[in-house]
């Protein structure tokens, strides 16, 4: 039992030393610049006017959220159509339930005006 755990705290010690070793590399040979405008906001040479907080119009969330939804759940429908027909006739059942559900959460997007852009 004790040796099963020694195999897990090898492989977190392992694990966070692939995780912290490139920042240590990258710590110590990356160049230092302590040049001023090394600080300002773009560095594309072109003096920046106001705040670089700018507010955007929540119809870009909204887009980009429910092209998010509908592209994760393309994730989901291609390996069940790569298997289906030797999966039966319940899978079949059980992915026109997830169709239908997504269907209807595309329906009440565009009646919410989602996917408007005007």
């Amino acid at each position: 039992m004790l040796l099963d755990w020694g195999y897990v705290a090898i492989f977190v010690i392992v694990g966070a030393g692939m995780v912290s070793l490139p920042f240590a590399i990258i710590a110590l040979l990356s160049p230092r610049s302590s040049f001023p405008h090394k600080l300002d906001t773009y560095e594309s040479g072109v003096e920046p006017v106001g705040q670089a907080w700018s507010q955007f119009n929540v119809r870009y969330y909204m887009f980009s959220l429910i092209f998010v939804v509908f592209d994760v759940e393309i994730i989901y429908l291609y390996p069940w159509a790569v298997v289906a027909r030797s999966l039966g006739a319940s899978a079949f059942y059980s992915i026109l339930v997830f169709l239908a559900i997504l269907v209807l959460g595309l329906a009440y997007a565009w009646r919410k005006g989602a996917l408007e852009w005007s």
